[in-house]
């Protein structure tokens, strides 16, 4: 049966049955062939110490900004670990039951203590591994973060895409969405030791701000990176443009014979800034197609993207207007 006490209480018995154990212990069965001290070394997973890498860009309105990591540690073990020695596993570990986004987080005891107060990261197998160059005090149900990196002054290019795949597709007529087109908003950088940075980054949430006339700090938006080596491009989705709209229309459909087609479509551009911009529009087409007419120079960039750069002067208004041969 079953003890239903209120209010709560506590249940004390005076002995442990046998084979049972109060606390939780391990326990050994050794065979040796000596009689001898030997050290013997013990290493075994834990559930319940997870990690994830965030990241915090404070953009300084000039083209730079300042790119700060951070490590969040969250120990739902049961155990308080006291002058530990973290390492932090960064990889896409494959194990036989379910992970989560966190990768592993491992402790050992030390008795060393380093000077340097940040993370050394080395190489191992395929992975990437960070080490606190302190002990570290990690309670049970503790959450705490510890500095990553930080790059100050790393360049930033801002990019606006005009992309009409996100609105609708026809396939029957080889058509991507026409309407009105809010842009998408990029920031991206390279993760190399001129841009500042260098560290093979663990993947995480980016944060970015940016600092209004008062002073004071703005999110801008926020966006999820994989793992990223040194030397890769790092590309954010900030959000949609205010100030900088499109609008994308079909002008003419003609059905030459029972699988080609020729369409002629029109995107226009304006930028309602002070500024001058730089918009990047893609256009979308499937199969064996190819642009017979344009207006302006353009770029294919993959077997279905082609790609206009058009720069727009503050108010300005432009038209892209291209004719497209598809055979289905």
């Amino acid at each position: 049966g079953r003890i239903v006490l209120n209010p709560t209480g506590e249940v004390e018995v005076e002995s442990v049955p046998a084979g049972l154990i109060s606390k939780p212990t391990l326990m050994w069965d050794i065979k040796s062939g000596a009689v001898a001290d030997v050290p013997v070394e013990l290493s075994y997973v834990s559930h319940g110490l997870n990690w994830n890498a965030d990241y915090v860009i404070t953009l300084n309105g000039q083209g730079k900004g300042d790119i700060q990591g951070w490590v969040s540690l969250s120990n739902s073990s049961g155990a308080t670990w006291h002058n530990a020695k973290l390492k932090l596993l960064a990889g896409d570990v494959h194990t036989i039951e379910p992970q989560s986004m966190i990768d592993k987080g491992l402790m050992e005891k030390s008795d060393v203590v380093s000077g340097n107060l940040g993370m050394v990261e080395e190489s191992l197998f395929e992975y990437h591994l960070y080490t606190l160059e302190r002990p570290a005090e990690i309670r049970n149900n503790e959450t705490k973060q510890l500095a990553l990196l930080q790059g100050q002054n790393v360049p930033i290019e801002k990019r606006l895409i005009i992309d009409s795949i996100a609105y609708s597709y026809y396939p029957s007529e080889g058509e991507v969405g026409t309407g009105n087109i809010k842009p998408q908003v990029r920031l991206e950088f390279v993760n190399n030791k001129e841009s500042g940075l260098g560290m093979p980054l663990p993947k995480g949430k980016i944060r970015v701000y940016q600092r209004d006339r008062s002073g004071s700090v703005q999110l801008l938006g926020e966006d999820t990176i994989e793992h990223t080596p040194r030397n890769e491009r790092v590309s954010v989705v900030v959000g949609r443009s205010f100030d900088v709209v499109a609008n994308r229309r079909r002008t003419n459909f003609t059905r030459l014979n029972a699988r080609d087609v020729r369409e002629t479509f029109e995107v226009e551009a304006r930028n309602r800034k002070e500024t001058p911009v730089t918009v990047h529009i893609f256009e979308r087409h499937w199969f064996d197609w190819r642009i017979t007419k344009t207006s302006q120079a353009w770029q294919k960039l993959d077997s279905n993207t082609a790609e206009y750069v058009v720069d727009l002067k503050p108010n300005e208004v432009k038209k892209v207007l291209y004719t497209v041969e598809t055979r289905w």
